[in-house]
This record gives C-alpha cells, sequence and structure tokens, in this order.
C-alpha cells in the first residue's frame, strides 16, 4: 500500500522529530481519536486514555511503516489503550445492551455494500459517503454527529469517514460485526432524518 505524498512528507516531518508537525497531528485527529475512546471506555476515561494514545503516538512514530494509512494506525493505537485502561479498571463496554440485528434495517434502507435501496426521491447523492463530499451538507452532518449516541457517532466515523471495513470495526471496538451493522444503519437512519430536513428547509 503506497501512502499519498502529503502522507508521505508528513510522516518523514513526525519522523524527524518535527514538533510542529505533531502539533497540527494532533489538532487534526484529537476529535477522532477522542470519539473512538469515549466509544469503548466511556466519558470518564476518554480524555485520558486520549492522552495517553498521544504519548504512544509520540513515542511509536519512528516505526511506522505506512503498511495502512496514518490514520488507520492510530485508531488502532487509541482503542488498544481504550482497551487496556477498561482491563485495568474492571469494566465493561457500554456496547453491551445492543439489539439483535433487525433484517429489515438493512432491507429498507441499505444493502450490503451501504447503499440505500431506495434513496429519498427528492436527493441526487446514492450512498452515504457521497454526501461527505458534498460542502454544505457537510456542516450539517458534523453538527448532527455531535448530538448522536457516542457508539453510533464512532461506528459512522470510522466506517463512512475512515472508510475502515466492518470487521476492523467489530476488532477495534469489541463488537460482534453485526452489531456493528446495527449501529451504522441507526447513525445513517437518524443522519438521513436531519439532512432530508436540511434539503426541504436549508436549515439542520
Amino acid at each position: 500500500m503506497s501512502l499519498p505524498v502529503d502522507d508521505q512528507q508528513l510522516i518523514a516531518r513526525l519522523k524527524a522529530g518535527d514538533n510542529l508537525a505533531f502539533k497540527a497531528l494532533i489538532s487534526s485527529y484529537h476529535q477522532k481519536l477522542l470519539i473512538v475512546a469515549r466509544a469503548i471506555a466511556g466519558d470518564v476515561f476518554a480524555e485520558d486514555v486520549t492522552q495517553e494514545a498521544w504519548a504512544s503516538i509520540y513515542k511509536a512514530i519512528g516505526k511506522f511503516e505506512g503498511r495502512s494509512s496514518l490514520s488507520t494506525w492510530m485508531i488502532q493505537i487509541v482503542s488498544n489503550e481504550a482497551k487496556s485502561r477498561l482491563r485495568r479498571e474492571k469494566r465493561h463496554s457500554s456496547f453491551g445492551d445492543i439489539d439483535e440485528v433487525r433484517p429489515e434495517i438493512d432491507s429498507e434502507c441499505f444493502n450490503n455494500n451501504g447503499h440505500w435501496v431506495n434513496p429519498p426521491s427528492h436527493w441526487d447523492i446514492n450512498t452515504p459517503e457521497l454526501m461527505l463530499q458534498e460542502d454544505q451538507l457537510r456542516h450539517c452532518i458534523e453538527h448532527t454527529l455531535t448530538v448522536l449516541p457516542e457508539n453510533q457517532k464512532a461506528v459512522f466515523l470510522l466506517r463512512d469517514v475512515e472508510q475502515t471495513s466492518l470487521d476492523e470495526i467489530a476488532d477495534l471496538l469489541t463488537l460482534s460485526e453485526a452489531n456493528v451493522r446495527v449501529i451504522l444503519h441507526r447513525a445513517r437512519l437518524q443522519l438521513m432524518k436531519i439532512i432530508n430536513h436540511y434539503q426541504e428547509t436549508g436549515e439542520c
């Protein structure tokens, strides 16, 4: 896997100990890592976990080999830190109460590739991923994400923003793949409601 030129340049600066590059990295990714930490470890430990993850990233960046994207690599680190904290605290993830998979969610709204089976008639966007490319919708989506439950926010971020595979998300968040699908569909359904309203009224 070859990394984009910009990523390669950033990684080179990070490996050279460029503190300004590391500060820029934190500014760009802190919120994403915090979302993952909250989803696994809860609000009480999320900030500490994320700070521990940044310390680990700083120490390990010299060993980064580019086998995955830098973003995926960092998300894996924060996931591991969150799981370690849970083991130390002898707590359980808040994902335990996820309902059984409801086939009607899949069959009525989305197919297995994440495309809508019957997209709303006034939309010209046929996948959740393409929504993120629409400047006018991005702000609305970002606002909606702030009010989603942490599990939905994390799964949506990993799948539709970071393009992480379902099995990788299941591993990162210690979930079954079936539960990942349920959470993802719930997040997308909520976003559909908000974005439908936005397209009809021009307001979030």
